[in-house]
C-alpha cells in the first residue's frame, strides 16, 4: 500500500513529496554513496513530487554521466538521485524523510563498488536483462 512521506535537505528549502510503500532501503556501497552514508528507496517517475526548491538544487554527475544526483547548494543534503540502473525512476534518501524508523526496515546492500556485476545480477533476478 503506498503512503504518502514529506522530506526536506537539512536547511528546509528542497521540500519533496513521496509516494511509495517504503518496506526496505537500498545501502550502495559505491563511492559516491558510501560517503553521503545514504539509504535509498526507489519510486518511479511519478512517485516524487518536489515541494519546494527546485531552483535549489545543483547537479552533481561523473563516471558515466548517467545518474543524475541532486543535492542542496545551501546545504549540500543529497535528497535523491536519477540512477544510472534506471534513470526513468528516482531513488530518495531515505535519511531526508521525517519520522522513519530506519531500524525497522529491512537494508538490502548493492554491490555499487562493482556497479557492472551487480547491476547485472540485479537486473537477471527481475527479468529485465
Amino acid at each position: 500500500m503506498l503512503q504518502s512521506h514529506q522530506g526536506s535537505c537539512h536547511c528546509g528549502r528542497v521540500t519533496f513529496e513521496m509516494q511509495a510503500q517504503l518496506d526496505h532501503v537500498v545501502d550502495c556501497n559505491c563511492s559516491i554513496c558510501r560517503r553521503k552514508g545514504a539509504l535509498w528507496h526507489a519510486v518511479p517517475d511519478a512517485g516524487l513530487r518536489i515541494l519546494s526548491g527546485e531552483e535549489e538544487l545543483s547537479l552533481y554527475q561523473f563516471n558515466t554521466q548517467t545518474a543524475k544526483h541532486y543535492f542542496c547548494r545551501t546545504c549540500g543534503v543529497h535528497p535523491f538521485t536519477r540512477p544510472r540502473i534506471n534513470p526513468s525512476l528516482w531513488v530518495v534518501n531515505v535519511r531526508c524523510i521525517g519520522g522513519v524508523d530506519l531500524s525497522a526496515l529491512e537494508v538490502r546492500p548493492f554491490d555499487g563498488a562493482n556497479w557492472e556485476t551487480a547491476a547485472g545480477a540485479l537486473l537477471r533476478q527481475r527479468g529485465q536483462a
